[in-house]
């Protein structure tokens, strides 16, 4: 019998709600801990377990029996089995606390530190704001055609959609016109999914095909194309395979205002993907690192030049690394196109072996900030210790690994925290994107 099997005859329990995991799903601890998706701290709910684990079991949240003072209407039609959302269900005001909350508990339990001051979050408008996703795509004729969408919950199948109210227009409304167009096309059950990426003015999506469409599939998709005024792309193996459907008429580019910047990307590129909270998070590094005419800057995990080029306003001079070497070609080009000569941007896996022989390692910085992955820097702390910056600013999109870094580099190099915040960058998701300023190393005796 199958673990989800023995559940079949279970009865449904009812239990309150005591917290919230780190997906988003409601704890429930009366008998073995059950985390409900779709429940919030404070409810009494009534629930079915489906999914048996070691040191807990998932569950289906069946009725909300006393519902909290923060549940909210769920915009989305779609909410209860889309996976691409985990907290429309709580208000705005509540989720920015969830997520102040866990990463203050992981600071706490992981690093054993507090930071001197907490900083105010830094908010984004909360519908419409996503410009990168990826879409997946099936052909199912017994549910009427072509899904498009995200992930369902817990679950590999695609959710069927009608539109999505995070993604950034146009893309929102396009969910049901991309079913419709892939459903006439031939190599409709050849197309798993597709790329999205938005720039201010314009929008793209890259269509992962596994056969050649046909001329009367690249006739469809072009008068797609002109309709909707989208970019199409093809992608037919690895990333090094897309091409535009069409000559695209500019590349797709966004803006930092404050800097009096303009970026230029690729539907590949990786960039932030809630603009109006990047614009607001790149304006605050500035701020935090108390950049001078004097500042000499090291960006790790510098990317196509985000932070780079917006803190070359700033400073004496900024040094970009990024191991991926197309985005430091995108960056030395962003560099030349907005007119920055005190940039400098070099390919160094950040994550790999000793870097010491690095000629921009030998140099010395004021002020450093670093952008990691979600598995953080690790085996850069060694190094960032021997720089000793006036100011270190880190950018993270994991409390967890941030918690770790953080207490090694206060712990065990000298450094002292003295502020750190979340960013608002995954509205109604249970992601944290959070900032941690540190002051130099103390002086040991």
């Amino acid at each position: 019998m199958s673990r989800r099997a023995a559940f079949a005859a279970d009865v449904q329990e009812t239990g309150v709600v005591v917290g919230l995991s780190h997906e988003g799903a409601g704890i429930v601890r009366e008998g073995k801990t059950a985390l409900v998706a779709g429940a919030l701290p404070g409810e009494t709910v009534r629930f079915r377990r489906w999914r048996r684990h070691r040191q807990y079991d998932e569950a289906r949240l069946e009725a909300v029996l006393t519902p909290a003072a923060n549940r909210v209407q769920p915009r989305c039609a779609h909410f209860e089995i889309c996976g691409g959302c985990a907290l429309q269900h709580l208000d705005s005001a509540s989720q920015l606390a969830l997520k102040q909350q866990q990463l203050t508990e992981n600071l706490e339990r992981i690093a054993r530190l507090t930071p001197q001051r907490w900083l105010a979050p830094i908010r984004s408008p909360a519908w419409g704001y996503r410009r990168r996703a990826r879409l997946g795509v099936k052909y199912v004729p017994r549910k009427g055609g072509v899904l498009v969408g995200f992930r369902e919950r817990a679950s590999h199948l695609i959710a069927q959609l009608a539109r999505c109210e995070v993604l950034a227009a146009p893309i929102g409304e396009l969910i049901t016109p991309l079913a419709s167009l892939i459903g006439e096309l031939s190599i409709r059950d050849q197309l798993p999914q597709i790329e999205v990426a938005v720039g201010d003015e314009a929008a793209a999506l890259v269509l992962r095909v596994l056969a050649a469409p046909s001329e009367e599939d690249l006739g469809r998709l072009c008068a797609f194309e002109a309709q909707h005024g989208v970019r199409l792309f093809l992608q037919t193996g690895g990333i090094d395979t897309v091409r535009p459907l069409s000559e695209p008429s500019a590349p797709l580019s966004y803006s930092l205002p404050e800097a009096g910047i303009e970026l230029e990307f690729t539907p590949t590129d990786f960039i932030q993907v809630n603009a109006q909270a990047n614009r607001a998070l790149v304006a605050a590094a500035g701020d935090l690192l108390e950049l001078t005419a004097e500042a000499e800057v090291l960006d790790l995990f510098c990317g196509l030049g985000n932070f780079s080029l917006a803190l070359a306003r700033r400073a004496k001079s900024v040094v970009g690394v990024e191991g991926e070497a197309k985005l430091i070609e995108r960056a030395r080009a962003n560099a030349h196109r907005n007119g920055i000569g005190n940039a400098q941007f070099h390919q160094a896996d950040l994550a790999g072996p000793d870097l010491s022989h690095m000629p921009w390692l030998k140099r010395a910085y004021s002020h450093l900030l670093l952008d990691p992955p979600r598995l953080g820097a690790r085996e850069m702390l060694p190094a960032i210790a021997r720089l000793a910056p006036r100011r270190l600013l880190y950018v993270s999109c994991h409390p967890g690994t941030l918690a770790r870094d953080l207490g090694i580099l206060v712990h065990e190099h000298g450094f002292e925290l003295i502020a750190a915040g979340v960013v608002d960058m995954f509205a109604h998701t249970a992601h944290v994107e959070s900032l941690a300023l540190l002051g130099p190393p103390r002086a040991r005796g």
